[in-house]
C-alpha cells in the first residue's frame, strides 16, 4: 500500500483534488462579515436567527394523487416547502400515451400531462403559504402555467405564488440530457419565463442554475462552480439582450447545488460560490450591492453517493452532507433517503430524511451563529482556493464564447467526462474509500423494505388522458396551438399562447410538438 494511503485521512488532498496541509498554523485575512459584499460569509447578517432554511423534501411517483399525498404527508410532518420531481416522459415534453414513454410512467416522478393532472397534483395544498420547486427543465414554461391555471383556479392571486421553476436548460445539454430544442431558442424560452414572471408571478423564482447535476455526473468542486456560475452568466446576458433590464430578473435568480461528502470543502464551495457571484455581478453588469449580487442556493446531498450495499451507512452520509449544506449557509435544502440507491423513497425513509433536517436546525446548535466556521485557516484557504480556480476556469469558458458556445463545442461534457473517469479509477485502485463498496464489505446483507410502484397507475393514467382528449373541445385546441406556432415563428413572448392553449385543453406534448416543429430537436455533439 502506497504511504500515503496507510495514514488514516488518507492523501492530503480534498476529494476534488485540492492540497491540503496537515495542520494549519495561519490562514488569509477574514472576509467581510455576514450580510456585506461579496457575501462570501452569507448574505444575511442574522444568519438563519431569523428564519431557519426551507425543508425542501422531493416527492414525485406513480400518479398525481399519489403524489398528492406524498406532499401532505410531509406537511403533516414539519416539512416547509414542496418540491416536485416529475417523470421522465413529462421532463422529455411527452405525453403518457406518447409510445417512447411505455413503461416510464410515473417511475422516477409524477406524470403531468395536462391542467386536469396539475389540479390533482395541487388538491388542498396551502398554495398561499407555502412555495413549490418544480424541478422541470426544457418544458418548464409549460409546467409553470400549467400550475398557476390550477393554482388560480382554485382561489390563489398570480402575485401571491411563491416557488421555483429549474429553467436550467445549459446544464441539460452538459450533464443532465433531458433537453428537447437546441440551446438558443431554448435559451429564447428561458428569457420569456423571465419576462413573464416579472410582469404576471412577481414572486416566482423564474430559474434555479444548477450546479447540483454537473456534479452529479462526476464534476469535481471546481467545475461545479465554475460551469454552474458561468451558466448563471449566460442566462443574464440573454435577459439583458432581451430588453430586460438587471434589476428587473437578477434579484429572482437562484442556484442550486450539490452536497458531496467531504465536508470543509463543501462548506468552502458554498462560500466561493456567494463571493464569486457577488464579483461577478458587479464586474460585469455593474449590479448594485443587495439582492441582484447575492447568491441564493438550494442544496440536496449527492445522490451520486449513495450506496446500494449497506443503505443504512447512507443516514450518515446524508447527515454529514446536510450539515455542510447549513454550515455553508444554504436557503433551502433537500435531504435524500437512505433508500434511493435501490428504489424511489419509502414513507419511512423519506421521513427519517426530513427529521435529520430537523434534528441539525433544533437540537445540534448549528444554526444559532452566522457561517460559524469563518476564520478557520482550513476553510478560509479553501475558500479562497476554490475562487480562485473556478474563476480560472470561468475565464477559458468566456475565451471559447461563453456558456453556450462551450457547451457547442463540447467542452463543458468533456471536461466533466474526463472528471468522472479519474474518479472511477480512485474508487477501482482503492485509492478513493467508499465504505461497504471498496472496503469494509460485509456478506449478504438483510434486506430493507422498498416502495414499489404499482402498474396499474400507468394504466389508470392512459385512461384519464384519453378522457381528457374526448372531452375537449379540437377545433378550440388547434386553434390555440396554431396561436403558440405563430408566436414561436417570430419575435414576442411564447408564455400567453402557451398558457391559452393549455387553458383550452391542449397537452404538454402537443405544445412541445408544435414548438418542436419550429425549432427542432438538439443532437448531443458527439453524435453530430
Amino acid at each position: 500500500m502506497p504511504e500515503e494511503l496507510s495514514r488514516p485521512g488518507g492523501p492530503l488532498t480534498t476529494a476534488s483534488g485540492l492540497p491540503l496541509e496537515a495542520v494549519y498554523l495561519s490562514g488569509p485575512p477574514d472576509p467581510p462579515p455576514p450580510g456585506q459584499p461579496p457575501y462570501t460569509r452569507g448574505i444575511r447578517p442574522e444568519g438563519y436567527r431569523g428564519r431557519l432554511w426551507t425543508m425542501r423534501q422531493y416527492a414525485g411517483f406513480g400518479s398525481a394523487e399519489a403524489t398528492n399525498q406524498r406532499f401532505r404527508y410531509l406537511l403533516e410532518r414539519g416539512q416547509s416547502g414542496l418540491s416536485v420531481a416529475f417523470d421522465l416522459p413529462t421532463q422529455m415534453g411527452y405525453d403518457s400515451d406518447h409510445e417512447l414513454a411505455r413503461g416510464e410512467v410515473g417511475r422516477v416522478g409524477v406524470p403531468i400531462s395536462h391542467l386536469g393532472d396539475m389540479r390533482v397534483l395541487l388538491r388542498d395544498l396551502p398554495l398561499d403559504r407555502v412555495t413549490t420547486s418544480m424541478t422541470i427543465n426544457a418544458p418548464a414554461a409549460i409546467l409553470l402555467l400549467l400550475y398557476q391555471l390550477a393554482a388560480t383556479a382554485g382561489g390563489a392571486l398570480p402575485e401571491r405564488l411563491g416557488g421555483t421553476i429549474q429553467n436550467d436548460i445549459l446544464k441539460e445539454y452538459a450533464a443532465r440530457g433531458t433537453y428537447i430544442f437546441p440551446p438558443r431558442p431554448s435559451m429564447r424560452l428561458v428569457t420569456d419565463t423571465l419576462a413573464y414572471c416579472h410582469r404576471v408571478l412577481p414572486r416566482w423564482n423564474p430559474i434555479s442554475i444548477s450546479g447540483y447535476h454537473i456534479r452529479e455526473a462526476g464534476a469535481t468542486a471546481v467545475e461545479e462552480l465554475a460551469f454552474a456560475l458561468s451558466n448563471g452568466l449566460a442566462y443574464v446576458e440573454a435577459g439583458l439582450a432581451a430588453g430586460l433590464e438587471l434589476e428587473e430578473f437578477a434579484p429572482r435568480l437562484s442556484f442550486f447545488f450539490n452536497v458531496d461528502n467531504e465536508l470543509f470543502e463543501e462548506v468552502a464551495k458554498f462560500r466561493a460560490a456567494r463571493r464569486l457571484w457577488g464579483e461577478l455581478m458587479a464586474e460585469r453588469f455593474r449590479a448594485r450591492p443587495g439582492r441582484s449580487r447575492q447568491l441564493r442556493f438550494h442544496a440536496q446531498t449527492s445522490g451520486a453517493t449513495l450506496t446500494a450495499q449497506q443503505p443504512l451507512n447512507n443516514v450518515v452520509r446524508v447527515s454529514l452532507q446536510a450539515l455542510a449544506a447549513v454550515l455553508g449557509g444554504a436557503q433551502s435544502l433537500h435531504t435524500n433517503s437512505y433508500d434511493e440507491a435501490l428504489a424511489l423513497p419509502s414513507e419511512a425513509a423519506a421521513t427519517l430524511a426530513l427529521r435529520t433536517q430537523q434534528l441539525l436546525a433544533h437540537e445540534s446548535g448549528v444554526a444559532k451563529v452566522a457561517d460559524p466556521l469563518g476564520g478557520s485557516h482550513l476553510v478560509e484557504e479553501l475558500t479562497d482556493r476554490l475562487a480562485a480556480e473556478a474563476r480560472a476556469l470561468i475565464e477559458e469558458v468566456d475565451r471559447r464564447g461563453g456558456a453556450v458556445a462551450a457547451i457547442e463545442q463540447g467542452f463543458y461534457q468533456q471536461r466533466i467526462q474526463d472528471s468522472a473517469y479519474r474518479q472511477q479509477q480512485q474508487l477501482e485502485s482503492g485509492e478513493r474509500v467508499i465504505v461497504g463498496v471498496n472496503q469494509f464489505q460485509e456478506g449478504e446483507e438483510a434486506p430493507i423494505e422498498l416502495l414499489r410502484v404499482d402498474p396499474e397507475l400507468e394504466r389508470s393514467q392512459l385512461r384519464r388522458l384519453a378522457d381528457h382528449r374526448r372531452d375537449r373541445s379540437p377545433s378550440a385546441v388547434q386553434a390555440a396551438l396554431r396561436g403558440v406556432e405563430d408566436v414561436a415563428r417570430g419575435e414576442a413572448n411564447l408564455l400567453p399562447p402557451i398558457s391559452d392553449a393549455l387553458a383550452a385543453g391542449a397537452t404538454l406534448g402537443e405544445v412541445c410538438d408544435r414548438l418542436r416543429e419550429v425549432f427542432g430537436s438538439w443532437l448531443p455533439v458527439a453524435a453530430i
